[in-house]
């Protein structure tokens, strides 16, 4: 079922992603049945050996289950099975506000917006944000701002808001917690309209622990930035590839160079087969760039047209 422009009354479905969280998730239903009362709230139990789906149904949710195990599969699944004109994505673990949710929901109508970020605020928050998980949002978004586009502070929120048009024509090919980074990505690639909100970050409640592991999945976020700069701008990737061995080859070539010119000879073989392989190893990189650039421009040119296939935001009268 399609979205009506203009509708007053927009469909809002609330998707909570979440493995054992039995001890938060029925306050985080709770809160968003507070926040949003006309809206469905979904909560996609990710393999839990605790109570988190019997406490999400009785706190008045619709439950359902995804067998692949990673939060980037979850989204995937719930993007694909929910109908609705404007989403929010939440993580189950309380340490995001509901009330803000009418803001970001206002936001993405009256703006036509496709996504709002929750940007989690300093102060208070720097006692319950691990300072690791700071440092590394820092880092990866600078990196991110750097690589593709300066348009966001908070990267790897877990708070969201999306349009009907962004969700049903996002690819989410992410497993695990760099679905965030690919939510970015995405949105900085096809330069869609965006917008964030800050919001207060609380402490999860004692007995409760985060299922990021800041080096292991910081890694996993740092691989999936390289990737994606190679799929979203194949000529700027391969190209450091091209400078990189260009630049070694003419580097050993040097004293080549210099022992020809003096002397009319080559002495070190090697050195001269190694140069000509790093200098044909650059040339095969730039034009693989080269192609790939272009098909990567294809790929862009059939993304914005699916997503423009789809009704956006109603937006003001």
């Amino acid at each position: 079922m399609s979205p009506v422009p203009g509708s007053e009354t927009p469909r809002v479905a609330v998707l909570i992603p979440c493995r054992n969280e039995a001890r938060t998730i029925a306050g985080v239903v709770q809160g968003f049945r507070q926040a949003l009362p006309t809206a469905t709230i979904y909560v996609y139990d990710n393999g839990s050996t605790d109570q988190t789906a019997e406490q999400a149904a009785a706190a008045g949710a619709v439950v359902r289950r995804e067998s692949l195990p990673g939060k980037g599969n979850v989204v995937r699944r719930m993007f694909a099975d929910v109908e609705a004109d404007v989403y929010v994505l939440c993580d189950g673990d309380g340490t995001y506000p509901a009330e803000a949710a009418p803001a970001m929901v206002a936001r993405i109508q009256g703006e036509c917006l496709d996504m709002v970020t929750a940007v989690r605020v300093s102060g208070e928050a720097a006692a319950v944000y691990r300072p690791g998980h700071r440092l590394g949002n820092r880092f990866l978004t600078g990196m991110v701002a750097r690589l593709f586009g300066d348009r966001f502070n908070d990267m790897l929120s877990g708070y969201r808001a999306f349009s009907r048009r962004f969700v049903k024509s996002f690819p989410a090919l992410s497993r695990g917690f760099e679905i965030e980074t690919e939510l970015t990505v995405h949105c900085l690639e096809l330069r869609l309209p965006v917008a964030e909100i800050e919001v207060a970050y609380a402490a999860r409640p004692p007995g409760s622990s985060s299922k990021l592991r800041t080096l292991r999945d910081g890694l996993r976020i740092f691989a999936a930035i390289v990737l994606l700069l190679k799929e979203v701008r194949p000529l700027f990737f391969f190209g450091i590839a091209f400078m990189v061995l260009a630049l070694s080859a003419l580097v050993l070539a040097w004293p080549l160079f210099v022992t020809y010119m003096e002397t009319g000879l080559v002495p070190r073989f090697p050195t001269a087969i190694l140069v000509t392989g790093l200098m044909l190893l650059a040339f095969i990189a730039l034009f693989s760039g080269i192609i790939l650039d272009s098909i990567s421009r294809g790929r862009r040119e059939m993304k914005r047209t699916r997503y423009l296939s789809i009704p956006g935001p109603a937006g003001p009268p």
